[in-house]
Parts: C-alpha cells; sequence; structure tokens
C-alpha cells in the first residue's frame, strides 16, 4: 500500500519525502508536459515496541515495518490541464494522501495555509465532481431498465454530488454505509481517500503553536482528516545525522524522537494498518497488517506457506512480556493464548505460528 505527498510548490513534500525515506530527489523524471513521474521510496516506521521486545528476547536483529511514500510532482499555477491530469491520475493510484501544507515564512512574508489547502482541495473536488456527474448518468440510463444495483448506485452517486457541489470533500460524510462504500470506491474518488495533513512549520514552531499551524489541525477536524506537525527542514537535517548526534540534537530541542515518527505511524494508520511482532534468537520484527485481519492472514504475510498450512497460533501481548520478563514465565502465568482460524489480530500481538505443509 502506498501513500502519496502532494502540496503546491514550496510547501516542502520533497523535503519532507527525502528525510522520511532518505531519498536525495531533488525534482522530477520525464519533464515533459504531463509526464512528470512521481518519487518513490521506503520509509522505516520507528517503533518503541522493537526495542522492548528485544530487551527481554536477545536477537541478532530488530526490523522495522515499512511503509511506502510517493512523491508526487505538484501543478505549479498555470501548469496546464496536461500536468493536472497527471497529476490527479497519480493521487488515483495510491491508498492514502498526505498533504503537506506551508506553514513557516518562506521569505515572502506571506502564510495562508487556509488558501493553500483550499487551492488543493478545490481541485481535487472538482475532478470528483466531473467522475461523478458523468458516472450518475450512465447509472441512471441503466436505472431506467429496473436494475437494482444501479438504482443503488444512483442514490449513493447523487448523495456524492450533493456533497462536492457544497465544496467538501467525500471523505467529511461519515454517515456511508459498507454498501455505499463499494460502490464510491469502484469510482476511484479522490476526496474519499483518508488524508493526513502535514503542518509544516518553522524551526521555532516544532510544537506547532502558530496560528498557521493550528488552522491545519483545525481544517482536518473539520473535514474528517487528521494531522501531524513536522519542520522538514529540522527532519532532513536530523536524517543526515549519525546516531549519536541525532540523539544530542533532539535533546538540546526537547524532544524524545524525530517527527518522522509520530508521521510515519499516523501514515501507518491512515493506510488502515496496524503492527504484530515475530521475536526469536534471529530477529525480533514488526510485520504490518491490515486492521480486523484474522489469524491466518497475518501468517501469510509472511509467508504463504504459513497461511496454507495455518493450525494455530500462540499469542501474548508486548505489554505481557514487559510484566513477566519471559516467554516461559507468560505461559506460566497463563497468559500466552491459543487462537485459531477465526482469531482477529490485534496491534500489538507478539505471535508464534504453528503450520504444517
Amino acid at each position: 500500500m502506498e501513500c502519496g505527498i502532494v502540496g503546491l510548490p514550496g510547501s516542502g513534500k520533497t523535503t519532507l519525502f527525502n528525510a522520511l525515506t532518505g531519498s536525495q530527489a531533488s525534482g522530477f523524471a520525464g519533464g515533459g508536459a504531463g509526464g512528470l513521474k512521481p518519487n518513490v521510496g521506503v520509509c522505516q516506521i520507528p517503533d518503541p515496541r522493537l526495542p522492548l521486545i528485544a530487551q527481554f528476547i536477545p536477537t541478532k536483529k530488530i526490523i522495522n515495518a515499512t511503509i511506502q511514500f510517493v512523491d508526487i510532482p505538484g501543478v505549479p499555477p498555470g501548469g496546464g490541464a496536461q500536468k493536472l491530469n497527471a497529476f490527479l491520475s497519480h493521487v488515483r493510484t495510491v491508498d492514502a494522501v498526505c498533504q503537506v501544507v506551508r506553514c513557516f515564512d518562506d521569505g515572502s512574508g506571506k502564510v495562508n495555509p487556509a488558501s493553500d489547502i483550499d487551492s488543493m482541495d478545490t481541485e481535487l473536488v472538482i475532478a470528483d465532481l466531473q467522475v461523478a456527474e458523468g458516472a450518475l448518468d450512465k447509472a441512471n440510463r441503466t436505472a431506467r431498465t429496473g436494475d437494482a444495483d444501479s438504482k443503488a448506485r444512483v442514490a449513493c452517486l447523487e448523495k456524492v454530488l450533493k456533497q462536492l457541489n457544497e465544496g467538501k470533500p467525500v471523505r467529511a460524510e461519515t454517515g456511508w454505509t459498507d454498501v455505499e462504500r463499494n460502490i464510491l470506491k469502484s469510482y476511484g474518488l479522490i476526496t474519499i481517500k483518508p488524508v493526513l495533513f502535514v503542518a509544516n512549520v518553522a524551526e521555532t514552531d516544532l510544537n506547532g503553536e502558530s496560528a498557521a499551524a493550528k488552522a491545519v489541525q483545525q481544517h482536518a477536524k473539520a473535514t474528517g482528516g487528521q494531522s501531524v506537525v513536522v519542520c522538514a527542514k529540522l527532519e532532513a537535517e536530523l536524517a543526515e545525522l549519525d546516531e549519536g548526534d541525532r540523539v544530542e540534537m533532539l535533546q538540546s530541542l526537547g524532544l524524545a524522537e524525530p517527527a518522522n515518527g509520530p508521521l510515519a505511524r499516523a501514515a501507518n494508520s491512515l493506510l488502515g494498518l496496524a503492527s504484530f511482532y515475530t521475536a526469536g534468537e534471529k530477529e525480533v520484527r514488526a510485520w504490518p497488517i491490515r486492521i480486523g485481519a484474522m489469524a491466518p492472514e497475518a501468517a501469510g504475510s509472511i509467508h504463504a506457506d504459513i497461511e496454507r498450512g495455518f493450525i494455530r497460533a500462540e499469542i501474548y501481548g508486548v505489554k505481557d512480556l514487559e510484566h513477566h520478563k519471559t516467554e516461559k514465565a507468560i505461559r506460566e502465568a497463563g497468559k500466552l493464548r491459543s487462537e485459531g482460524k477465526n482469531y482477529r489480530m490485534q496491534d500489538g500481538d507478539v505471535v508464534h505460528f504453528l503450520f504444517n505443509v
């Protein structure tokens, strides 16, 4: 699954992408009109539970879960329809969106996050309007034959158009039924995608206390999105330091960890993912799993053979390990659970899968 990073020119989105993924992107390949290709990179998700597990289960290596970010080329004012269409096509392919909003003065003296967000939202709402209007026309024609599915689509699309015509993203409506969500998913609407608004602040506003940062947070809350505060410039500097210097710099700033950690974890949650763990002397590892997934699906994320031959899963929580110190003590305390195929995985489960192929 992918999280797309979008933002107006000068918002700092590529700087943030580089800090998250360790890339050195400075521009976009294929510079012809409408031919810009996104930068793609992988970010390790900082996870404080991994070293905690390794503290009690000595291991040779620790492996973090990862998330894939896509730095989508923006469209400068006057960029033209071809570049706009290319931008929209890229946004449609990702599973969630991180919208970077400039909350620092770039020397122009103008900081207007509300206007920047509105500029981006307007383009996305218009794009969805065009899709929904065309889809409604087609569904209306089919519904005249008495087709029940088409009638359901007409009702759903009429609700969508009402929302969009009011200038609101589809995700701002929280009352969609599962049937309606499946219908909407089939049209690839952009504004139904989960969005994380990233307030990109100055180094003097790391806690997001400025009016600009608060405006981003308030907009996210009002439109069904989430928000985080990040100083992309600082994150890029931290990413270039070795571990010792990074820790020293964070301490001098009064920070527990780089803001990349909360951002990556928020993006992972935005994608509907949680983490479970496997632990042994070879490795302690975090595995991403769809929230609500059953145990065999989790087994399959490790290897298809484990899912196919799934027998049961022996599970305990990270907090159980922290309290009892060893797996042996967890078992003796009756905290080690034996779960079957119908077990719904929980974030923070530590698992041993038993299988036979």
